[in-house]
């Protein structure tokens, strides 16, 4: 008969002595994990069970106890909605804008505001820049529609003072994905930096000294010091952004949606607050929540995974 293995703890009782000794010293510092630690279980785990209501007719007097299971119904309803691949189609191209032009642009403007030397003048330009995170999305989603009037809005003033018409930006389906992504650029650019500006805080400033001494300009020091050492949180962010891409936002869609731009404006999030809160369809709904959690995974995972190939960066 074999003898089992003895753990570490089994042979070294003075070690097991030890790790309790630790954790009893620094209890005070692991203690201050419980409050976080509750609230992704309150928060974060415990709702995850209410995802079964997918599988049932959910009845909200009857309760997720007492409703009738239906198996993959609401699934199949979600796969033979006629308006599903339009919908799919909206999300990810308002996904792939942003992720194109509004995930590169806090990384721009934290080189260029790294690179500024006047320090009064970079923290009043940051302040400036990080105001609009500050507003709600009514307000950005007002100034942005009093600034695309056709009768008073400042760009359809500057198209008539050469001659054009004005245009009705709002009711124009060509035009609601390009007014989505500049608000939100707007918005978030500035907010987005304070990440890359901590990261560029952390190099070591010996690197530039040394590369200035083999003559290297500041092009070169940004290409072979500044942008490798952004590259892990490059990353991440990246990987994190591509895990939710069909999460598109929806009170920044939802101002600059009207029945005239829906066709192109319509994404899964208002989608699902039109059919699930308006239309009390609420296992739909969660059916639909699920299907765009799968789809994030495996986004996720896969890109994960060619990070990791590329760039040897990967969040776990």
């Amino acid at each position: 008969m074999l003898e089992q293995p003895l753990s570490a703890d089994a042979v070294h009782p003075v070690h097991r002595r030890r790790k309790k000794n630790y954790f009893l010293k620094h209890w005070a510092i692991y203690s201050m994990i419980l409050p976080g630690l509750a609230y992704f279980v309150l928060f974060r785990y415990i709702p995850i069970g209410g995802s079964i209501i997918a599988f049932q007719d959910y009845n909200i007097f009857n309760g997720v106890l007492h409703s009738r299971y239906v198996g993959l119904k609401h699934f199949e309803n979600l796969f033979a909605y006629p308006d599903l691949m339009r919908i799919i189609k909206n999300t990810l191209l308002l996904s792939l804008y942003q992720l194109v032009f509004g995930f590169p642009a806090p990384i721009i403007l934290a080189l260029l505001l790294n690179e500024m030397r006047k320090l009064v003048f970079k923290r009043l330009l940051q302040t400036v820049l990080y105001l609009p995170h500050f507003l709600s999305w009514v307000i950005v989603g007002g100034l942005f529609i009093s600034f695309l009037s056709p009768s008073t809005g400042l760009l359809n003033e500057v198209v008539k003072a050469f001659g054009g018409t004005p245009v009705f930006f709002m009711q124009e389906p060509a035009y609601i994905r390009s007014i989505i992504v500049v608000s939100g650029i707007w918005k978030e650019v500035g907010w987005g930096t304070i990440l890359y500006l901590a990261a560029l805080a952390g190099i070591n400033p010996e690197l530039y000294e040394a590369a200035e001494v083999d003559g290297a300009g500041r092009l070169r020091q940004t290409w072979s010091i500044t942008l490798p050492s952004l590259l892990p949180t490059i990353v991440v962010l990246l990987l994190l952004r591509i895990g939710s891409i069909l999460d598109t936002g929806f009170e920044q869609v939802y101002m600059f949606m009207n029945p005239l731009n829906t066709v192109n404006s319509e994404v899964f999030d208002t989608y699902i607050y039109r059919v699930g809160l308006l239309g009390a369809q609420y296992s739909y709904t969660t059916a639909i929540g699920i299907f765009k959690s799968v789809v994030g995974f495996i986004l996720l995972m896969g890109a994960n995974q060619l990070s990791r190939r590329a760039t040897g960066e990967s969040i776990y």
